[in-house]
């Protein structure tokens, strides 16, 4: 380990890879609300903070599990239709609560042109927050529905129907087969839309 008067050993968090410290405090600083997403592999969050001196502090928050328990969504947890729906239903919460305005934050998601991270900005957007944004970022509409998703699995049915049943086996046993996904996306968002009165 490197010693010395001029040695200063760094965050934790940053040590960790958790948290890029200069671009928090650029987002901080700005004074606007943050709209944080975080995903993993199977599941997506996304949360409206304000930051104040004693810490942040979570004013809404919406979760991809939600979308199950609530709203009848049977599809995967992790992909882009997902982060989008739940990006939208954080937007229907805040702007229930009087939240409108907000800035994106990304954490240490690489922001890839047409990711989940964007897919979360666009339903939050399609929910009514105002946002800075480019309108390059997005995913196209047909990923946002999943309809990629369902062009796989209609060819790795017809190829190879054992891989698709590997596959898709956790998707089947919830009751929508990925085939079916667009529909499914669509019906899942007006429910959504209908309870917060869309």
């Amino acid at each position: 380990m490197a010693r010395g008067a001029r040695y200063r050993l760094a965050f934790r968090r940053r040590r960790e890879s958790r948290t890029n410290y200069r671009r928090r405090m650029k987002l901080v600083v700005s004074g606007m609300m943050r709209l944080v997403v975080h995903g993993s592999l199977n599941n997506f969050s996304v949360q409206l903070i304000d930051s104040k001196f004693g810490g942040d502090r979570t004013l809404v928050s919406a979760h991809s599990r939600e979308l199950i328990k609530k709203y009848g969504w049977k599809g995967h947890c992790g992909n882009i239709p997902t982060a989008y729906l739940t990006g939208f239903l954080l937007a229907l919460k805040a702007k229930k609560t009087g939240f409108e305005r907000a800035i994106l934050d990304i954490g240490l998601h690489p922001p890839v042109k047409g990711s989940r991270v964007f897919a979360a900005l666009k339903g939050a957007l399609d929910g009514g927050m105002e946002i800075p944004h480019g309108e390059d970022v997005f995913p196209s509409e047909e990923r946002i529905r999943g309809e990629h998703i369902a062009e796989y699995a209609k060819r790795l049915l017809e190829e190879n129907p054992e891989l698709y049943a590997k596959r898709f086996s956790a998707q089947i046993k919830r009751g929508v087969r990925p085939e079916e996904l667009p529909k499914h996306f669509n019906k899942v968002r007006e429910i959504i839309l209908k309870e917060f009165g869309g």
